[in-house]
């Protein structure tokens, strides 16, 4: 695991992602409740060869939950320090040891867990109170790449009481997202290849 401390949301976090596949798109390599190949697998590997060919990201741009998401996230993460008694420790972008897989942790919670915060609206806060399983791939992808034993999943939305729900390291699960991604970055690198040597 290598930390790269840059800020998350700036320009210098964006440039250390590009052609990077990372935690938060890997259901677009393995699905969420099959953990079978997904059919974007395809399509997010061009959209990442186009990123490292240009050398920036394809589109920098936010949309309303996305800015939601930025405007709450540090008024959750305080209630989830209130409520669990943990500490947070903020870092930019989190990669695997050769540099080639990453991921955007909310928070890392002393040598053995970790945090994802989610700020959504009612309805979705009000589906997270029954599951996580929308952002089970993210969650244990970055398990995998942080070499963490657990995580926390927040859902917070003000007006409800915060969701916060532990999700313990699970290796078979974790294997079988390692291996599809290992497969699809090993794909991307053979792509990346022909487009040097023609």
């Amino acid at each position: 695991m290598k930390i790269i401390d840059v800020e998350q949301g700036t320009p210098e976090w964006l440039q250390a992602r590009v052609g990077i596949p990372t935690a938060s798109a890997f259901d677009r390599i393995i699905t969420s409740k099959t953990l079978k190949l997904s059919a974007q697998a395809a399509k997010y590997r061009y959209e990442l060869i186009a990123e490292w060919t240009l050398g920036h990201p394809l589109d920098s741009g936010t949309n309303a939950w996305m800015n939601r998401g930025s405007d709450l996230e540090a008024e959750a993460r305080n209630a989830y320090e209130f409520l669990t008694e943990n500490t947070v420790e903020q870092v930019g972008f989190v990669t695997t040891d050769d540099g080639l897989i990453g991921c955007s942790p909310d928070g890392l919670v002393g040598d053995d867990g970790g945090v994802e915060i989610k700020c959504p609206g009612a309805a979705k806060h009000v589906e997270n109170m029954r599951s996580h399983d929308d952002y089970r791939i993210q969650i244990y992808g970055c398990m995998w790449i942080c070499e963490r034993a657990w995580w926390d999943f927040v859902s917070y939305c003000p007006g409800f009481s915060p969701v916060v729900r532990r999700v313990e390291r699970d290796d078979e699960i974790i294997g079988k997202i390692e291996k599809a991604v290992r497969k699809f970055v090993d794909d991307l690198q053979a792509q990346k290849e022909i487009m040097v040597n023609g």
